[in-house]
């Protein structure tokens, strides 16, 4: 039974792939019908007679030509059913009883129907039956009423009806294959835009992991290099601090590229990402570098904040401290607060600095693509941010983060994206 279901599959997809083949067997096939059913007398007294009676030489030529004209039914469907409708009634007027040539009419009539739409259907299908029925009807010496006749009328009635049942069913199952396609689609897509925004978190991860590290990195070995001749002990202290920053951006580097691995990989590193809770550990570290913090949390005392608002709190903090270390100039300090404000919470750093000789004074914009990082971890989370020097000198960064996070909208940029700073 297999083996005849693989060999029913095989002729069946090689008919579909060779259709005027297939038209070309349906033509003889439908000819060998119609020359067995011209020898068949209707008109009998015991009812239709098999070879009491035999096709003319016109009715053969009508019926070869019908059954050659299918050949084309798929490429001309109404070229064909015109063309088999004129030999079907030409048979009807001049033979009696006439050779079945309406065969050829009907399957003509299924194609028109199956390869168009409704209203065609039911134009031209109509407009069939209302001429052969006529002519069979009118030219025929058998009764109107009689069963040849309401035949015709039947067959062609349901030629029609079923060449668009099959229009309907091919309609339906494209229809639900492309809505399947179109799924498929989205899927990707979708998986594509999931990717793309975790390689833009990955990579502000990691920008922000360098830049913070290696500003310490930078302004300890600046230290050491100052006083290595005069303050050997300040010098050792301070590449000590060289040696532990540079060991935490290792490690913090190790677990965001971690994120990156295949399932094959070994084992990636389990420690969570970094929030408020380990705020302190920053701040001590950023002193220790020689900036004076001052820190108030008051979103410590509270619930803890959802995961990525804690994150990107960390993170806003941890930026604006590395543009401080590197921009603020000598004799700077920095003020963090976090507090909650009803279903928000809001992080702001401010500093005093006047700006270092490397940039253009106290109005100098800071951050560069730090700042530009921090507004799109903002943004990311329905926030907002705002960064800009203060009154009277220094540096003043703001961010609100909603406890809820939603998801961005990424036709309609957050307020974080208008402020007037340039990153």
């Amino acid at each position: 039974m297999t083996t005849l279901g693989t060999g029913v599959l095989r002729i069946r997809n090689w008919l579909r792939d060779h259709p005027l083949a297939l038209d070309g067997a349906l033509a003889l096939a439908v000819y060998v019908a119609m020359v067995v059913g011209s020898f068949v007398d209707p008109g009998s007294h015991h009812g239709p007679t098999f070879g009491t009676r035999a096709p003319a030489a016109g009715s053969v030529l009508l019926m070869a030509l019908g059954a050659l004209a299918l050949v084309w039914r798929r490429r001309r469907p109404m070229a064909v059913l015109g063309a088999t409708g004129v030999l079907a009634v030409v048979e009807l007027v001049t033979a009696d009883p006439p050779a079945p040539v309406v065969m050829s009419t009907v399957i003509a009539l299924y194609t028109v129907a199956a390869r168009t739409d409704r209203p065609t259907t039911w134009r031209v299908g109509l407009l069939t039956m209302g001429v052969l029925t006529a002519a069979a009807m009118l030219f025929g010496a058998a009764p109107w009423y009689s069963q040849e006749n309401l035949g015709i009328f039947a067959w062609t009635g349901m030629a029609g009806a079923a060449g668009d049942a099959v229009r309907s069913r091919r309609a339906f199952v494209d229809a639900i294959r492309e809505r399947a396609e179109r799924a498929e689609r989205t899927r990707e897509e979708e998986a594509r835009r999931r990717v793309a925004e975790e390689r833009l978190r990955i990579a502000r991860d990691l920008h922000d992991v360098v830049a913070h590290h290696i500003a310490l990195v930078n302004v300890q070995a600046g230290v050491a290099a100052h006083v290595m001749d005069r303050r050997p002990d300040q010098a050792k202290e301070a590449l000590a601090h060289v040696r532990e920053a540079s060991r935490s951006a290792l490690n913090e580097l190790r677990i965001t590229v971690g994120l990156l691995r295949q399932s094959g990989d070994p084992a990636a590193p389990t420690e969570p990402a970094p929030g408020l809770a380990v705020l302190d550990a920053l701040v001590e570290t950023v002193r220790r570098a020689g900036l004076p913090v001052e820190v108030a949390c008051a979103a410590k005392d509270g619930p803890p904040l959802p995961a990525a608002v804690d994150l990107a709190a960390y993170r806003v903090i941890q930026e604006a401290l590395t543009n401080v270390g590197k921009h603020a100039g000598p004799g700077a300090k920095a003020e963090i607060s976090v507090v909650r404000v009803g279903a928000t919470a809001e992080v702001m750093v401010l500093d005093n600095g006047r700006g270092t000789s490397a940039g253009t004074g106290g109005d100098t914009v800071r951050g560069g693509h730090g700042l530009l990082g921090m507004r799109e971890r903002v943004t990311a989370l329905g926030g907002t941010l705002t960064a800009g020097p203060r009154y009277g000198g220094g540096f003043r960064v703001h961010a609100i983060l909603p406890l809820k996070v939603r998801e961005r909208e990424p036709d309609h940029p957050g307020a974080a994206g208008r402020t007037g700073e340039n990153a």
